[in-house]
């Protein structure tokens, strides 16, 4: 017989599959013997007391044979000769598994990316990081696989009502990703091996009879009777379809500024805003597990952090244990930081996107102190692209602060919250170089007065975080797009174009990989079922 089992040991002992098996056999009341395997079903840590437990829920064969995991099956077609096809703009997350679950509809996909595959894209990233040259079409944001493919592979989410989950992560299973990700609280598959992943699914779709085109640039949308009858790249090229599914991502503001010019509706849409603040791992560590370091047999230390401060909301976003801290901008002029780990987390430290929520009058209050009148005539409350410009005004006040070359404005820790200037800076895993800044002449003052306090309480909750041996790096802007692309919830269309899907956290519907990939699935759903 098969039967669910969950129990707790101690790490030493939850790597050891002997002593597991005697957990399993006490619990069930049989012989050791008599325990022929088992699978993992969840896996997590709980350093909250002095003695560290690792949680396990397994699924145990008694008195049968074991089998291996069973990884759903999935019934990829030839759609080469379909006789409907998709367009989908943007090879992101939503945009990639809209199609392999277009290719089981037998639907053909065409895929427009406006940047480069994954093997030409690190190349842009290794200039990018080490000369400071952006290309504006292939960097952290833009190319194959999304925002995703090189600041992470986070698979956590909280979305488990937008699609379901485990499909997701077992497509990413089929695709190369270790089983691992199937029971892991945190799953997560490392910058290093994502871009293989990637690969791979894109193979899958173009086997298949789907199409793949890189450096295609939508530049335009021909519309017909409320209907897309094809859409033009920046080459002049020109790709028709059945219908279009739009997910290009939370920074592709040329699209946002191209429906906004074709008076196709979009909304202002609220975001957080703030910094990149990094530790050395060691000290994390010893926040978190009471001990002076992590050793083999625990993993490098995380937190998740959250304050109300005078009523607004101060938390951490996107933690990288183990992480570097990248330049994530799509434009010269603009500094933007986000973070990243590889897959064994093997760094020296540990980085944290730290935010505060922006509303609609925080952006309007900003921009009228900081434009001059005749820019902030241009936008009001009503303004589709008030919260875009706002999160651009910041980037861009950022980059004007820094050293030129993406090398970031930048301060110690409690020295940013006793407001002073740091005298020296710490050693960091910013590639392009920090320059020491007081930060509360770049990012909006409301959100250095949540951050500033919000540092010293986060400092009472975990005893060791507040301190001058972190550094605070400017900005941590794209958080989530600041626009929303509305749709209709029964067929997921816009409302004013009937066969344009927005789809992805880009339209506003989603926040990481997981939700994104649920979310262009939904999306290839609805299609089907026109």
């Amino acid at each position: 017989m098969q039967q669910k089992i969950s129990f707790k040991l101690l790490p030493s002992e939850a790597m050891d599959e002997s002593i597991i098996k005697k957990y399993i056999a006490s619990t069930a009341g049989k012989k050791e013997s008599s325990i022929t395997g088992f699978h993992l079903l969840k896996k997590s840590l709980d350093a909250r007391a002095k003695t560290i437990w690792v949680n396990l829920t397994v699924n145990a064969f008694i008195d049968e044979p074991f089998k291996k995991r069973d990884i759903t099956p999935f019934d990829f077609k030839d759609v080469s000769k379909a006789q409907k096809k998709v367009i989908i703009i943007g090879a992101g997350p939503a945009g990639l598994f809209a199609a392999l679950q277009l290719i089981e509809k037998n639907i053909k996909p065409i895929i427009l990316e406006r940047g480069k595959d994954v093997r030409a894209r690190r190349r842009d990233l290794a200039v990018l990081n080490k000369e400071g040259i952006i290309n504006p079409e292939s960097n952290y944001c833009f190319g194959e696989g999304g925002a995703g493919t090189y600041s992470d592979g986070k698979l956590y989410t909280r979305s488990n009502k937008r699609g379901d989950i485990d499909r997701i992560l077992n497509l990413f299973v089929r695709f190369g990703a270790e089983e691992k990700i199937l029971y892991e609280a945190h799953p997560h598959i490392g910058t290093n091996k994502l871009p293989h992943i990637i690969t791979a699914m894109r193979n899958q779709i173009m086997e298949c009879g789907g199409e793949f085109l890189f450096e295609k640039k939508v530049s335009d949308f021909i519309i017909e009777k409320e209907k897309i009858i094809s859409v033009k790249t920046a080459d002049g090229n020109i790709f028709d379809g059945d219908s279009f599914i739009l997910a290009t991502g939370h920074s592709a503001r040329d699209i946002f500024e191209l429906l906004h010019q074709k008076n196709i509706l979009i909304e202002a849409k609220p975001f957080a805003l703030g910094v990149r603040i990094e530790h050395p791992q060691l000290l994390i560590n010893t926040c978190q597990y009471k001990t002076n370091a992590a050793n083999e047999i625990l993993p490098p230390a995380s937190y998740s952090l959250v304050q109300q401060i005078n009523e607004r909301g101060v938390f951490s976003f996107c933690m990288c244990p183990g992480g570097i801290i990248a330049p994530a901008s799509t434009a010269a002029g603009e500094i933007v930081v986000n973070g990243w780990s590889p897959s064994k987390r093997n760094n020296p430290y540990a980085n944290s996107g730290m935010v505060v929520q922006v509303e609609l009058q925080d952006a309007l209050r900003e921009m009228k102190y900081s434009m001059s009148n005749v820019q902030y005539s241009m936008f009001n409350e009503k303004h589709p692209l008030i919260m875009m410009e706002f999160q651009k005004m910041v980037e861009q006040k950022c980059f004007e602060s820094g050293g030129g070359k993406f090398v970031a404005p930048a301060q110690r820790m409690a020295d940013f919250s006793n407001g002073n200037t740091s005298s020296s800076l710490p050693n960091c895993s910013y590639q392009p170089g920090l320059q020491s800044l007081s930060l509360k002449e770049v990012v909006p003052d409301f959100v250095y007065q949540s951050l500033a306090k919000g540092f010293i309480e986060f400092g009472k909750k975990m005893p060791g975080y507040f301190t001058n041996d972190a550094v605070v790096v400017a900005t941590e802007s794209r958080t989530s797009s600041p626009v929303r692309i509305p749709r209709n919830a029964d067929t997921l269309t816009h409302p004013q174009i009937k066969n344009l899907y927005p789809c992805g956290e880009g339209a506003g519907y989603a926040g990481g990989i997981v939700s994104a990939a649920m979310d262009g699935e939904r999306v290839a759903n609805a299609i089907d079922n026109l």
